[in-house]
């Protein structure tokens, strides 16, 4: 893809993708307002048009969308990564690392808000299971290396051109 005669780098096309899928939510929030009508009223758009107009902007998005993918399964980061496994240990730190805060609030006694959960002195003591120091070292580390990854994959869309 080239815009002006130049290349498209990756991030150019994520950017680009984003902009289609909020047009496509733009038109049909415009559809179902135009789709029906009171009677002795004109629509405010020509929903039929619209519906056309969607159409052609959700074929060039699927055509970004596996260009990009493409993209994605070809590019190396820096740690010899492709997009798509970069991403994927990216999502899974994630989760990792909510896991492991939510199990070090919950051993510190904080609800899932994080606020403390108060005890009045008629209940049983509650012992924590998990030691909340070496969780919130651990989330420590994941959040670290989620930004790690996080860098390779920003440095590779800015690097990589998008692929035909």
């Amino acid at each position: 893809m080239t815009r002006g005669g130049m290349t498209v780098k990756l991030a150019e096309a994520l950017a680009l993708r984003a902009d289609a899928v909020r047009r496509a939510d733009q038109l049909r929030a415009r559809i179902v307002g135009s789709a029906r009508y009171q009677e002795g009223e004109e629509p405010a758009e020509d929903a039929q048009a619209l519906l056309a107009e969607v159409a052609g902007a959700l074929d060039e998005l699927e055509a970004l969308i596996s260009r990009i993918n493409r993209t994605n399964a070809t590019v190396r980061t820096v740690h010899g990564l492709t997009l798509t496994e970069a991403l994927a240990r990216r999502d899974v730190l994630r989760l990792r690392h909510s896991v492991v805060t939510a199990a070090a609030d919950a051993a510190a006694g904080r609800d899932q808000r994080g606020i403390a959960v108060r005890q009045l002195r008629s209940e049983l003591k509650m012992l924590s299971a998990l030691s909340v120091a070496d969780l919130r070292a651990e989330a420590d580390r994941l959040a670290r290396d989620i930004r790690e990854v996080d860098v390779d994959i920003q440095r590779a869309n800015w690097e990589a051109d998008l692929l035909e």
